[in-house]
């Protein structure tokens, strides 16, 4: 089947991506040197899917949802397809409910709301390391409504392709169970770097298949900051896709000013 996960003898997993006539194409989740012409391949039936419950909550784990934080297994008793089908347009709400940031600038200005998705453009140097990132979400007590999915640079392309929508899948098993959720995604041009890495070894073509980039935009400017204007937003160009829609009565009043 298209996206089912395969077994070769060493242990290495991979999924199938390319189905045709006389020949499946197949990526592999990890390191292939040790992959040999003639190594059988067995078949699991199962699409490509992680496991997923709320001993997730706390934790740093990698695309394939396996801890890499020391800090013990993760018990799980259900799971989620990697790439799960998305409710039609039809079946959602319009964008209504803002999520407030308390940043007055944002709020007031380029508002944001449940449901939406907005990209935020700064400095490079923003998000710096995982480590840093934990740390600071431990010390804020955040930490213990978030999940960490981390690849590195170094990690395979697969990896690094996937790892959005692993994120994706925790975060849509809190959302069907009626939890608010918000996901941040860090860099998504490695992802698609990834993507046209895998897609030109299978002779693919390397196409929109990674996260779109069609979302309204958050732009930071490093000579605000500087400035010592901060939050270091550029209104400019900044911009907001679903305005009022996405305030509260008291903040529309309040932002028109």
């Amino acid at each position: 089947m298209a996206g089912e996960l395969v077994e070769l003898e060493e242990g290495i997993i991979g999924i199938a991506l390319n189905l045709e006539s006389n020949n499946v194409g197949v990526v592999l989740m990890g390191g292939g040197l040790m992959v040999q012409e003639g190594s059988s391949i067995k078949v699991t039936r199962r699409i490509a899917q992680i496991p997923v419950s709320e001993a997730y909550l706390g934790r740093v784990i990698n695309t394939l949802a396996k801890p890499i934080d020391g800090r013990g297994e993760i018990s799980a008793y259900e799971s989620r397809l990697i790439e799960s089908p998305a409710l039609g347009i039809i079946s959602r709400h319009s964008v209504y409910e803002p999520l407030q940031t308390e940043l007055i600038a944002i709020d007031s200005m380029i508002a944001i709301g449940r449901g939406q998705r907005e990209l935020s453009i700064g400095d490079r140097q923003i998000a710096s390391s995982v480590a840093e990132v934990v740390t600071i979400l431990r010390e804020m007590g955040a930490m213990e409504y978030t999940i960490v999915v981390a690849e590195t640079a170094d990690s395979p392309a697969t990896l690094q392709y996937l790892a959005p929508y692993t994120g994706a899948a925790l975060t849509e098993y809190f959302m069907y169970h009626e939890r608010y959720t918000l996901i941040i995604y860090d860099d998504l041009f490695k992802q698609a770097q990834a993507h046209r890495q895998m897609s030109l070894l299978l002779r693919r073509p390397p196409g929109c298949e990674t996260y779109p980039g069609d979302m309204g935009q958050l732009f930071l400017s490093a000579g605000l900051f500087n400035a010592r204007i901060i939050p270091a937003i550029d209104v400019g160009i900044s911009v907001s896709r679903v305005g009022s829609a996405a305030q509260i009565k008291v903040m529309k009043q309040v932002a028109g000013k």
